[in-house]
C-alpha cells in the first residue's frame, strides 16, 4: 500500500519514463528478504499472459539468491525427471510430490532463476533475497499436510487452476551470463563494491534497486 501511495503522487519520477509508460501505477518489481525455517509450502505461479487473461495481473518471472544455507537445507525446484499431471495431482494429494521433484543441496552464493511454470519450495535453514515481479497470482500446490495462510495464498486459487501451465518436463538450469539474471521483465546484477559506483538510472529510463546482500555499503545523493 505504501509503494502504491508513491506512486499515485509521483508517478513516472519513482520508476522512470520507460517503466512507467509500459506499467503504469503499478510498480513492477517485489524484493523480499525470506528465512525458512523448515520446509515452504510448494507454489507455482503463471505467465504474464495468463495471469493477465484470468486474473488481470502481472505473472511471475522470480531469482532466488541464497544469502545463507544452514544444516540441512534444500531446495526443490522442477522435477527430476519427466511428468504429467495425473501424478503430479495425485502425490500433491498424498503429501509425497516430493519424490518427483528436482533437489538441490544449495551453497551461500547460489542462485536459481525460477520461470512461470515451475514447482519450487525450500527447506531446512536457508535466508533467501528473492526478486521477482509485483503479482499476488501464488498457487501453493502442497502445503505437506499444514495449513497455509490467506495472507500468503489466496482460498480461491487451487491446484487445479495451475493443472495446464505447469510445466512437467525435467527442470534445467538455464545460465544468463554475465548478469544473474537478464530478461525482459527484469535484469540482476551482482557487484563486487570495492570502489565508488556512480548510477545514473534517467540514461536508461528506468529505476535501479540496490541491496547489500553482503558485508554493509553506504549511500549518497
Amino acid at each position: 500500500n505504501g509503494m502504491g501511495e508513491i506512486m499515485d503522487t509521483y508517478m513516472e519520477r519513482v520508476v522512470g519514463d520507460n517503466v512507467y509508460e509500459y506499467y503504469g501505477r503499478q510498480f513492477p518489481v517485489c524484493v523480499r528478504k525470506i528465512h525458512v525455517d523448515g520446509r515452504m509450502p510448494l507454489r507455482v505461479h503463471p505467465d504474464d499472459e495468463t495471469a493477465g487473461q484470468r486474473y488481470d495481473f502481472l505473472g511471475k518471472e522470480k531469482l532466488w539468491y541464497l544469502q545463507r544455507c544452514g544444516r540441512n537445507a534444500n531446495v526443490m525446484l522442477g522435477f527430476r525427471e519427466d511428468t504429467d499431471a495425473s501424478a503430479v495431482y495425485s502425490k500433491c494429494g498424498d503429501n509425497s510430490i516430493d519424490e518427483l521433484l528436482n533437489c538441490v543441496a544449495p551453497h551461500a552464493g547460489q542462485y536459481f532463476h525460477i520461470p512461470p511454470g515451475t514447482p519450487h519450495c525450500a527447506e531446512g535453514d536457508i535466508d533467501i533475497l528473492e526478486i521477482s515481479q509485483s503479482s499476488p497470482v501464488d498457487i501453493c500446490m502442497c502445503a505437506w499436510g499444514k495449513t497455509v495462510s490467506a495472507e500468503e495464498f489466496d482460498d480461491a486459487l487451487t491446484l487445479v487452476d495451475a493443472m495446464d501451465f505447469i510445466g512437467y518436463k525435467a527442470f534445467k538450469s538455464e545460465k544468463s551470463g554475465d548478469s544473474l539474471l537478464d530478461i525482459p521483465q527484469f535484469r540482476v546484477e551482482k557487484i563486487e563494491l570495492k570502489s565508488a559506483l556512480h548510477s545514473y538510472c534517467e540514461q536508461a529510463g528506468s529505476f535501479v534497486l540496490y541491496l547489500c546482500a553482503g558485508g554493509s555499503a553506504s549511500a549518497q545523493v
